[in-house]
């Protein structure tokens, strides 16, 4: 059985100048970091997709607001990746002014179990 193959995010052409792609884990990861990456509103045609993590780096000051974050986090990860994956376990962190994600999943179509960690903000 082959393989499935998948356009790689971001769109990039290949040093054989066709489409970039990727295998399933990869594209997994990718659609994680696009919904957590995407703020509610932003997408007309799916105007709650989206987790908004970029827009609580600076207001995430104190453990209710990293509550609310993993909350909204988990719902919109259950909402629009609850087909392909399953969250085993989800942390968010505030460090100095940067914030971490940290997701523990399985993907359903492989068995895989592999761990994401995402950072917004810090220094530049």
């Amino acid at each position: 059985m082959n393989a499935r193959v998948e356009i790689d995010y971001p769109f990039a052409i290949d040093s054989r100048g066709r489409t970039a792609t990727t295998d399933q884990a990869d594209h997994v990861r990718d659609m994680i970091e696009q919904l957590l990456f995407t703020r509610p509103g932003e997408r007309v045609n799916l105007p709650d997709f989206g987790a908004g993590v970029m827009h609580q780096v600076f207001a995430f000051a104190s453990p209710e607001a990293a509550t609310a974050l993993e909350f909204t986090t988990r719902a919109a990860l259950h909402r629009y990746l609850g087909d392909v994956i399953e969250v085993q376990k989800l942390d968010v962190t505030a460090i100095d002014a940067s914030l971490q994600v940290e997701i523990h999943y399985s993907i359903r179509a492989t068995g895989e179990r592999p761990v994401q960690t995402f950072v917004v903000g810090g220094p530049a």
